[in-house]
């Protein structure tokens, strides 16, 4: 599609990240919705209550015959979702993660390439100024690496509802951890080789062979290793929830998150507020010839702009026929780097790649 008309999107799933992507939409002339899809009734922010809505994705698929299916539903219909909409010729965004099993995942891909069809997952780091300053910063220091990452969330209220609804189908460190797996694989370019996962279920509300709390390592051919942890609900602590560090022989590159931030807050798990910039090079007397560099980073996108800067890359990939391929590929082997740690955490076995 080179035109310049509108690109007719279908937005399904209206939760937190839908209703995002949905008002992406409706603020850029380079879409027009032409509908919206979820399975109970919503409650709408305003600018979205006029478009017809639908409780039935295949229904609505028919009815409204887009030119793109934005799929932000819960992760286990993510595959049938993006397949049922590429064999009816449409491009495909669809929210992380990508599938719940690797099959899945590469099904969809499959499916991407059979009908010569845009995929874009939505790993919304892939688009944040500062997450893209820091690997940049990374990269120059050189492998191998140590990766030390978390989002732990205490949550409560409607917000330990939701996560407990994500948690019926995918753990806390497979729905999250795909995020930081992938700018990991973007610093080192390295593949992982090994995965190890424990996990604990700290509530008797989440089904008993779920886990609300699990932490992950991963071992890289070219010597990296890297952890991440995510635990979500009210007993998770709010001590170090935010940890984003990146280290190497030749120093560290670390957000520093403001002291005040809450974990629950959704514009907490993106901004940076500042990364500094460490070398590890010393003189003849063994003290650091540099100070270490903060980078403020002023201006930062809100999650909403964060939304609207990942759909209008959404709608660049598909008027200037941007490949995709690699895109796809990293959405893959996130996939499989997380879901080898749940399997890790379920057998107490480590996992080779």
């Amino acid at each position: 599609m080179t035109s310049t008309r509108p690109i007719r999107v279908l937005v399904a799933g209206l939760g937190n990240m839908g209703r995002s992507h949905a008002l992406a939409y409706h603020d850029n002339p380079g879409f027009e919705i032409v509908g919206l899809v979820n399975r109970s009734q919503r409650d709408l922010p305003a600018g979205l209550e006029a478009y017809p809505m639908f409780s039935d994705f295949e229904q609505a698929l028919n009815e409204t015959r887009p030119d793109l299916c934005s799929i932000n539903t819960y992760s286990d219909t993510h595959a049938d979702y993006a397949v049922m909409a590429f064999e009816a010729g449409c491009d495909v965004f669809v929210e992380k993660p990508l599938a719940t099993t690797v099959a899945d995942a590469e099904r969809v891909v499959a499916a991407a390439k059979k009908h010569e069809r845009k995929l874009v997952v939505g790993y919304i780091l892939r688009h944040h100024p500062s997450w893209m300053r820091l690997i940049a910063e990374a990269r120059k220091l050189g492998p191998p690496y140590v990766f030390r990452m978390n989002l732990n969330q205490q949550s409560s209220g409607a917000k330990w509802d939701v996560h407990k609804a994500l948690m019926q189908t995918t753990s806390p460190i497979v729905d999250c951890g795909v995020h930081y797996v992938d700018v990991w694989c973007q610093i080192t370019d390295a593949k992982a080789v090994e995965v190890r996962g424990m996990g604990l279920r700290m509530t008797e509300e989440v089904a008993p062979d779920m886990y609300n709390y699990g932490h992950m390592q991963v071992l890289f051919e070219d010597g990296s290793v890297g952890w991440y942890e995510a635990g979500w609900g009210p007993m998770m602590s709010e001590m170090a929830f935010f940890v984003k560090d990146v280290m190497s022989p030749k120093g560290s590159v670390s957000i520093l998150v403001d002291t005040k931030a809450k974990s629950d807050d959704i514009d907490t798990h993106t901004k940076t507020s500042v990364i500094r910039v460490h070398s590890a090079e010393t003189g003849a007397d063994g003290q650091f010839v540099r100070r270490d560099e903060d980078l403020a980073m002023t201006g930062e996108p809100d999650h909403q702009k964060l939304c609207d800067l990942e759909q209008a890359y959404v709608l660049k990939a598909i008027r200037e026929n941007i490949d995709l391929t690699r895109h796809m590929d990293d959405a893959v082997q996130s996939l499989r780097i997380c879901l080898a740690a749940d399997e890790s955490v379920r057998t107490g076995a480590p996992v080779r790649l």
